[in-house]
């Protein structure tokens, strides 16, 4: 009997993509046998658009300790025994759909992936995408959002040091929501996902299984319409006092070396973990799913496999552990249930009530999902635009305000002081800075920096510009605070594959990705894709979003973004050319979003960073900060305000407009305060030859700019910290 397109449908499978099922099995398909494949072989799963491409990206590093995506998390070598484990990865729809679990579950799955490996998180951060703000909905979102990340972080006790939110009106109908997780392990402990051992129990331990999350995965894997509310029953439901329960239980267990493989129940549940553990171990498993915990009655077999119930792991232990792996869980007040072994057979085996209910080869589930290579269409050009041909603001200081006043800019307190980031008593430099600092568990002096970047206004611009310049700013903001960059992760949230135009965007954004971590020895090691973000045929912003890692060595030899003292030389490393196409400013002050994104030159990027980075490292330079979003005025008033000292500045040449000068976006750049005239850091700086430019000096209470009347930093405050809680709390703007 031909099967309905609805029923493809449900499982987000193509009619192509039953028939290559077919063709695979022999046999038609039973319910439960689609479902498996319609979420191991979703883009959410099955990466069938993206693959191929990232394939290209670099991720070859001598410190790098697993090879990406052949597990969870990224590990990377930091030294003195350790190794840090991160990743970055997307709830992207649950998030629209039901923002405080959505987020939640997002923060929750992150750091699954991140202590089954063995580690311990220390430090979460996220990106947040948000619809413009005057539409009925963001608001919501954005309190949903940011209160489902507290909560749920919070209560594991992970400090959440920092990450990025910003504001536009293709992500209307469609928010992003990523979430990022670093740990720390034993570099010689890293557990893996790998079944082996035939014969051994396959063990499930964690919450209760319930109906919640069913086609989660296939969710993730299609856009909007205007049906999306009726897809609330696919977003999981939280519990973090559990989920820190599994933390502790799992960490417990990993030091008793009694586990052959351990695997975290994310997307597609037990259907995805079981054919993952099996497939890398080269193995069969055969499930009795009437041995899994359940806390709804009369749970199906499909709902069973399918359900995305949070806070579960499977894992597989040493025949003589499991009496010692019953205690240790039994002990945490978590359910733990021998639910399978391990075959020989290279098949998925489920049985229910005494039946088999799916009899599978584990391979084309797991390695043989269709890749597709779309047509792609290159983003066209846009031209650059000159600094004369954009209008000056009535002047520099009310362009300032508005800027610092927008969405985009203001403060983040709002945001983060509803976040724990000072628990575990680790962090050094918490949010608001270039990067997020804390100290290395058990290794006094030694810091990790963290940050996360992406421009997505460049990217839609020019998405092999905005590929590099994610990379590039996260370079610089690692740079910045005197940390060495050792390597990224990644999420790349774009629209609708199947468009030819969208894919183009997906294509130049992978090539500017990989051409920037070459070129600034960032190898990826890990991270996440998340397609079909669109609602109705329109798609977000084109978002490739990176996190970052840095080492620090010594963390007295470390820098801020405040101004350290009064009477201090402010100069700025790097140069331009007033570059304001694709600006804030252009959008903000002009009301213009248009022309071509500043470009990215990475020879420039590592030999200024590097050099920033040596002066840090040498004790010579204490504060620093990368110009970013909003060009090097907001940079400086952000300093000013982090330290409450002022400055007097004046642009030192002529030759560009005072608006470009002050409130271009070109790359590469950074601003430090050195005590004295700032002499010696210009001659090691043309020794270097990295270019610099005097703007003043530090002090009094306001910014004072060629020459025009000051602006207390009172006022600068004010606009700066009011946005967002005026925003929230619904008062005009």
């Amino acid at each position: 009997m031909p099967i309905n397109q609805s029923d493809l449908d449900e499982v987000a499978l193509s009619r192509a993509e039953y028939e290559a099922i077919v063709d695979r099995l022999g046999r038609e398909p039973n319910p439960l046998e689609l479902g498996l494949f319609g979420s191991l072989w979703s883009e959410h799963c099955g990466y069938k658009h993206s693959k191929p491409l990232l394939r290209t990206l670099p991720g070859e590093s001598d410190r790098m300790l697993v090879s990406p995506g052949a597990e969870n998390a990224g590990v990377v070598d930091i030294g003195d025994g350790l190794a840090a484990v991160f990743k970055m990865e997307s709830h992207n729809h649950p998030s629209f759909i039901e923002p405080h679990q959505g987020a939640a579950t997002g923060v929750g799955g992150i750091m699954r992936d991140v202590f089954t490996m063995g580690a311990r998180p220390v430090a979460n951060l996220n990106v947040l995408r948000f619809g413009a703000p005057d539409h009925p909905k963001t608001r919501y979102l954005v309190g949903g959002v940011v209160s489902g990340i507290g909560s749920y972080g919070n209560c594991m006790g992970v400090p959440t040091v920092g990450g990025q939110t910003s504001f536009h009106a293709s992500y209307n109908g469609n928010n992003l929501v990523n979430a990022m997780c670093v740990g720390i392990a034993p570099a010689d402990r890293i557990f893996y996902a790998a079944a082996g051992a035939i014969g051994a129990p396959v063990v499930y331990v964690g919450s209760k299984t319930g109906r919640d999350g069913i086609h989660g995965a296939s969710m993730a894997s299609a856009e909007f319409n205007e049906d999306t509310e009726e897809k609330r029953p696919t977003v999981q439901v939280g519990d973090p006092f559990t989920e820190k329960l599994l933390l502790e239980a799992c960490l417990e267990l990993m030091a008793t070396n009694s586990i052959i493989g351990i695997q975290d129940m994310g997307a597609a549940g037990l259907t995805c973990s079981s054919v993952e553990m099996a497939d890398k171990g080269n193995a069969g498993m055969d499930l009795d799913l009437d041995a899994v915990p359940q806390r709804e009655a009369g749970m199906s077999a499909y709902e069973l496999m399918l359900s995305e119930s949070q806070e579960r792991m499977l894992m597989v232990l040493k025949p003589e552990a499991e009496a010692r792996a019953r205690a240790i869980f039994e002990k945490w007040e978590l359910d733990f249930a021998v639910v399978g072994r391990i075959t020989d057979t290279g098949r998925l085996i489920v049985r229910k009530d005494g039946k088999v209910q799916a009899d599978l080869p584990v391979r084309p589930l797991s390695e043989e999902a269709p890749l597709y290579h779309r047509p792609w269409n290159e983003t066209p050009q846009r031209p650059t635009i000159a600094a004369a041909d954009v209008p000056a603001p009535n002047s520099i200081n009310d362009a300032l305000l508005t800027l610092i006043g927008s969405a985009d800019l203001s403060s983040r307190r709002w945001i983060f002081e509803q976040y724990d980031h000072l628990v575990m008593g680790r962090t050094v430099q918490r949010p608001g800075g270039d990067a997020a600092v804390i100290e290395v568990p058990d290794r006094p002096g030694k810091g990790l920096a963290v940050t996360t970047d992406c421009t997505p206004r460049y990217c839609q611009a020019d998405p092999f510009e905005g590929g590099k310049q994610a990379v590039a700013e996260a370079f610089r903001n690692l740079s910045a605070v005197g940390a060495r960059p050792l390597a990224t992760t990644d999420c790349l949230n774009f629209g609708n594959p199947e468009r030819a135009d969208v894919m183009g965007t997906f294509v130049g954004a992978i090539k500017g990705l990989g051409e920037a971590c070459s070129a600034l020895d960032m190898p990826i090691v890990s991270g996440n894709v998340s397609l079909y973000n669109e609602t109705n045929g329109r798609a977000v912003q084109p978002s490739p979003q990176i996190g970052a890692i840095g080492l620090i060595g010594d963390l007295d030899r470390t820098a801020q973004i405040g101004f350290g003292g009064t009477q201090h030389t402010v100069v700025m490393i790097g140069d331009g050319i007033g570059h304001l196409g694709a600006s804030l400013y252009l959008r903000e002050v002009a009301g213009r979003e248009e022309g071509a994104p500043p470009p990215v030159d990475l020879a420039a990027e590592r030999r200024h960073g590097d050099f920033v980075r040596g002066e840090i490292e040498a004790g010579r330079i204490t504060c620093c900060h990368d110009i970013s979003d909003g060009g090097l005025l907001v940079a400086l008033a952000e300093m000013a305000l982090a330290s409450g000292i002022g400055a007097s500045l004046a642009m030192p040449h002529e030759n560009l407009p005072a608006h470009a000068f002050w409130f271009g976006e070109d790359q590469g750049r950074y601003v430090v305060a050195v005590e004295g005239d700032g002499a010696a850091l210009q001659d090691a700086a043309n020794r270097a030859g990295v270019p610099t430019l005097v703007l003043g000096l530090t002090g009094g209470d306001a910014l004072t700019v060629d020459g025009a009347s000051p602006i207390s930093l009172g006022t600068l405050r004010e606009t700066f910290e009011g946005w967002l809680p005026r925003y929230m709390a619904g008062e005009p703007a």
